[in-house]
């Protein structure tokens, strides 16, 4: 695999890659309210609305896999250009979604299309988190730097899609939405194809599939430690948290509705704004470019250890309280808030610890690797999410966050310096 070694080079691809996954990711977040927001005024319940997304993520651990090999194979190029084409053919699917059809044929059908959305998002993924690997300089606290840019301001932007997906529910529908939102991206591709600035590596024709599977003690460990860090964030964040908040806001009327749908887009993209600034501002927080990468490894068990309290302390809020009230939800809201600022630590210390553990030549397959535990970790999120809200409301979702960042920091703390 050629490294780019021209700065000026390798800073026009990074570029480059990092709009459009921005461009994908401002879809993909406005996609998720659009669809769970619509389904839930279409009457349904916290376990059929976690169902839309289970195949999302089921595509993601298959895709994370495979993609590390076809990238490896065929070159970063080749799974960026078909994630962005895939989520393209997503959105036009959806819009042929009919409200003639029945219950059970409608779950289905959208399963389906999110399944093709999910493989899209993590071709793209994984596509510029390994172009950081490769086109980041070297030393001075470089590589994390630029995977912290790339990750926060990715964030960042799915935060406005958030916001984007419920306002143009309200403002425009459903149908109108989607097609719109894959016209925009269709040209994005289009542009980004034709003017791709050269430094990505092409690939090699000797990638065997079977070097997917690490065997590296460090990469194992931080990927166990990523499913459990995830799935504790989505278990409240998917279905628990929207459709509490739904519950709360509403009054049933179409003026009631459109004021919940822009305050929960509203908090859900603040929350996602929020762990993308933090994420950015983590390198220099945690003084990356002067500390030996020990400290590094060490601060990830600590940061673990730090967001075990947030969580449990909600819960028992929440289940002590009695009826909502205002004060409760504003408590809720701050702090779900600061579980964002520390789960966002948490996560820019693994998107640079996965790449700092990875060989150049095997990056894709390691980060691949490392991203089909992440895909794990929301699927196991995303079933818990609808599962404890039907049975214990959001005390039940946050409680088992807490018991879920208690086991990634267990996955933290096994880390070794390499």
């Amino acid at each position: 695999m050629t490294i780019a070694t021209e700065a000026p080079r390798g800073l026009a691809a990074y570029i480059a890659v990092t709009a459009a996954y921005w461009a994908f990711m401002l879809t993909d977040g406005a996609l998720r309210m659009l669809v769970l927001l619509h389904f839930h005024t279409l009457g349904f319940s916290a376990v059929q609305l976690a169902y839309l997304f289970l195949l999302y993520e089921v595509a993601g651990i298959a895709t994370n896999l495979s993609a590390g090999w076809i990238a490896a194979r065929f070159g970063l190029t080749s799974t960026l250009y078909a994630g962005l084409g895939l989520q393209v053919v997503a959105l036009v699917a959806l819009a042929q979604l009919d409200p003639a059809w029945s219950l059970g044929v409608s779950v289905v059908y959208v399963m389906a299309v999110q399944g093709l959305s999910g493989v899209a998002k993590d071709l793209s993924k994984m596509s510029a988190k390994s172009a950081v690997k490769v086109l980041a300089p070297k030393g001075q606290g470089g590589l994390f730097r630029w995977v912290a840019v790339l990750t926060g301001s990715k964030n960042a932007v799915k935060g406005l899609g958030f916001l984007l997906g419920a306002a143009l529910l309200a403002l425009a529908g459903f149908k109108t939405s989607v097609l719109g939102m894959a016209t925009v991206l269709a040209l994005i591709l289009a542009a980004v194809a034709l003017r791709m600035p050269p430094g990505l590596p092409a690939g090699r024709k000797d990638a065997k599939f079977r070097e997917v599977f690490s065997k590296d003690r460090n990469v194992n460990w931080l990927s166990g430690a990523r499913v459990f860090l995830f799935g504790a964030r989505d278990v409240w964040f998917v279905v628990g948290i929207p459709v509490y908040f739904y519950a709360v806001l509403s009054d049933g009327t179409e003026a009631g509705n459109r004021a919940a749908f822009f305050t929960i887009g509203s908090f859900m993209a603040v929350w996602t704004i929020l762990y993308g600034a933090v994420q950015a501002w983590a390198p220099k927080a945690l003084r990356a470019a002067t500390r030996p990468e020990a400290e590094i490894v060490a601060a990830a068990r600590g940061w673990a250890l730090a967001l075990v309290p947030v969580p449990l302390s909600l819960a028992v809020l929440v289940a002590t309280t009695g009826a909502p009230a205002p004060w409760l939800t504003a408590s809720l809201i701050a702090g779900l808030l600061a579980f964002g600022a520390i789960f966002a630590v948490n996560s820019a210390l693994h998107s640079y610890l996965i790449l700092a553990f990875s060989k150049g030549e095997r990056v894709t397959m390691d980060v691949g690797f490392y991203y089909m535990a992440n895909a794990a970790g929301r699927l196991l999120g995303t079933l818990l999410s609808g599962l404890c809200y039907q049975w214990g409301g959001v005390p039940a979702c946050l409680g088992t966050a807490a018991v879920m960042v208690a086991l990634s920091a267990f996955g933290a703390s096994r880390l070794a310096v390499p």
